[in-house]
Order: structure tokens, then C-alpha cells, then sequence
């Protein structure tokens, strides 16, 4: 599978719901040192709303028009990844989600900044919000930080 792009994913009052969702001042945010690793530098702040067979959060239900429109039968995990302004764009190393053959993921960005996801073949897909980039869930990529903009807030979808 090649990247699937796709602009305006959700309805602009669906999508205008769930971005208002990550910016209220009771969104639970979770500071995790490591972002591909503990033993890596950098971190970040998380909010996990499946993994394991598992709702974990209370905010779940919010994601349903990202759910429903993706077409996802079978879920592995979502989470919401939230990092902080820095002075230079920073690459955070290559990785892949899961290796399932058959399995997607999707980066869905909540806001517009100079932050990216890059792919290891070198193909770059910006942060835009309300965007979605859809590929195989073990092709390597890395997400950055962002100069331009307070934080990059994306939801990364795992799923079958």
C-alpha cells in the first residue's frame, strides 16, 4: 500500500468537536520520557484510548466519526501524541508501529504546523489539520517536533 492521503477527512463540525476535545484544560495529558524508546532523550506527552482489547479512556466514544470513517474492523490501539514547540524541527528515529503484514495506520493531525511525519524512502507528509495519512503499520517513520506553532497534536490509529 502506498501513502494514502486524504485533506478535510472529517466534517468540519465533526472535526472541530474532537480538536476543541484535546485543548480543553481537563484533557488528560501524560508525560512519557522516550518517544521510541525510554532510553532515548526525547519526550512527550500521550493520552492512550485503546490498546490491549482495552478502552482507556473516558474520551474514547469522541473518536467514533475517525473510527466509523476509516472503515476499521478490528482495533489495535489509538493514542493522541502531543509535543511541544521547540527552536528546531526534531526527527525522532525511524520506527514502525506493529509488524503485522495486514495491519494499517493512520495519522490523523489535529493542527496546521511545520511539523511532519516522514517515511524512511524520504516522502514527507506535513501537518495540516484535519488531515489523515493512511499506510502499512510496519513501514518505519518518524515524527518531529514543530518550530511555528505552541505544540503538534496527532491521533495515531492502529487498526485492521
Amino acid at each position: 500500500m502506498e501513502h494514502k492521503i486524504i485533506n478535510n477527512f472529517l466534517e468540519k463540525n465533526e472535526f472541530l468537536n474532537l480538536k476543541n476535545i484535546f485543548t480543553q484544560f481537563n484533557f488528560p495529558w501524560f508525560f512519557v520520557k522516550g518517544i521510541n524508546s525510554v532510553t532515548d532523550s526525547y519526550y512527550q506527552f500521550v493520552h492512550l484510548f485503546y490498546f490491549e482489547n482495552n478502552v482507556n479512556s473516558e474520551f474514547f466514544k469522541e473518536l467514533s466519526p475517525l473510527i466509523k470513517k476509516l472503515k476499521i474492523r478490528s482495533l489495535i490501539k489509538i493514542k493522541a501524541n502531543l509535543l511541544l514547540k521547540n527552536k528546531k524541527i526534531i526527527e525522532h528515529g525511524y520506527h514502525c508501529d506493529f509488524n503485522y503484514s495486514d495491519s494499517k495506520t493512520a495519522v490523523f493531525y489535529i493542527n496546521t504546523n511545520d511539523g511532519y511525519t516522514k517515511f524512511k524512502n524520504g516522502f514527507i507528509s506535513k501537518s495540516k489539520e484535519n488531515k489523515i495519512i493512511i499506510f502499512n503499520s510496519n513501514e518505519e517513520h518518524t515524527g518531529t517536533t514543530c518550530t511555528d506553532s505552541d505544540y503538534r497534536i496527532v491521533i495515531n490509529l492502529n487498526y485492521f
